[in-house]
């Protein structure tokens, strides 16, 4: 059965950081390409980054390049975002996914 479970989201002022984690299991991780998605309220879901299994190829949403991170540690079959300068846009619930899995979700609220 797979799973993925994210963790991590929460409550950030502007400027501040927020580490997601998703962590997977039933599938070989280590071969596939990781995804984090995300959804705004009343907005459609974007695809916010993604990262090929050996970490070679990275995707950045242009909103997020330069303040969003992917990596992953295939010995822990873990996704991580790590998002700095965290702007109001940037709220939203956030997924990680790969082939056609998805994870449930983890809030993301970035205000004063």
């Amino acid at each position: 059965q797979v799973q993925l479970v994210e963790s991590g989201g929460g409550l950030v002022q502007p400027g501040g950081s927020l580490r997601l984690s998703c962590t997977a299991s039933g599938f070989d991780f280590g071969g596939y390409i990781m995804y984090w998605y995300r959804q705004a309220p009343g907005k459609e879901r974007e695809e916010v980054a993604s990262q090929t299994p050996t970490e070679s190829l990275t995707k950045y949403a242009d909103s997020v390049k330069g303040r969003f991170t992917i990596s992953r540690d295939n010995a822990k079959n873990t996704l991580y975002l790590q998002m700095d300068n965290l702007k109001p846009e940037d709220t939203a619930v956030y997924y990680c996914k790969t082939y056609n899995w998805w994870g449930q979700w983890t809030q993301v609220t970035v205000s004063s």
